[in-house]
């Protein structure tokens, strides 16, 4: 993974994403699928189902296609400095990129296969809210529930564009297959937590630092009941990494570390990863990320 090394001014755009969760016999699984080579944005990377919202998220009627009241989604969020309209905007953009780019569709209607009528016609042009009318669909907005907001810094790692990314988790739905589209993203997978990050460790996949951390984390559960359960119980941390070059060696910190202007952690496992090896890692190696 390159390292980008330039300052960029302008602000982060909103974006959303959902982590999706199944149990296993071996225990919690995260779908990941790889972006496209020629991408943009994390290019060959493994990423979890997202993207930026788009003006017509906000435009959706809540009130005929969701499940809950704008106030609730607010709520839900805990950002006072955002506005309803935003936080709806949130969900739907989680929701949307969910359908768009591995197929798993979070909507209730009267239809049997409600998921492959709406791949139909998204694949025929209508458009996300539209198919929402067409077929009557009220998005699942309970099913998934907010477990993080990551700020690119202004001084990023990895990519020359900033977001601001809520991040959701949700249990696949019963009866659908999540799967890449092929377009935007040309691999997909389920492992576990720590196998991910295995894979990373040893080359065979490339991540992220947000996908490093978050994978962390879930890593300290094993089912998804454990991990809604502690979305529940919780105001989603807020994680503005800020990066640093100590004798030519550049390495991210998060809240809580003795160089981050937040004190106070954020989230469980290191508060620092270095550029080593071709790969982000911690300085006391690969179990450091679930100390």
């Amino acid at each position: 993974m390159e390292l980008n090394l330039e300052t960029v001014t302008t602000p982060p755009r909103p974006a959303a994403t959902v982590v999706l969760l199944r149990d296993a016999p071996a225990g919690l699984e995260v779908f990941l699928m790889k972006r496209h080579g020629l991408s943009d944005v994390l290019g060959g990377a493994y990423v979890f189902p997202g993207g930026k919202v788009d003006a017509a998220d906000a435009d959706l009627d809540m009130a005929a296609h969701g499940d809950q009241p704008l106030d609730a989604l607010h709520g839900g969020l805990g950002e006072a400095d955002i506005s309803e309209t935003t936080a709806g905007a949130l969900y739907v953009a989680a929701l949307r990129e969910a359908f768009e780019e591995c197929g798993v569709l979070f909507a209730q209607s009267g239809s049997a296969q409600p998921a492959t009528q709406a791949a139909a016609l998204l694949r025929g042009g209508l458009g996300f809210n539209a198919l929402l009318a067409q077929m009557a669909l009220r998005l699942q907005t309970r099913s998934v529930l907010p477990w993080s907001r990551w700020i690119t810094p202004a001084r990023p790692s990895v990519m020359n564009k900033r977001f601001d990314t809520r991040f959701f988790v949700a249990a696949v739905p019963d009866g659908q297959v999540a799967r890449h589209d092929d377009f935007e993203t040309t691999e997909s997978t389920w492992l576990s937590p720590r196998q991910a990050l295995q894979q990373y460790w040893t080359g065979q996949i490339e991540l992220a630092p947000p996908q490093i951390m978050s994978l962390a984390h879930l890593a300290r559960h094993s089912t998804v009941d454990s991990v809604l359960a502690a979305a529940r119980a919780r105001r989603p941390p807020v994680i503005q990494p800020e990066s640093f070059d100590d004798n030519g060696e550049r390495m991210i910190c998060y809240p809580g570390d003795a160089r981050h202007t937040v004190r106070e952690a954020a989230l469980p496992g290191p508060t620092r990863l270095h550029y080593r090896n071709k790969r982000f890692e911690p300085a006391t190696g690969f179990e450091g990320l679930f100390a």
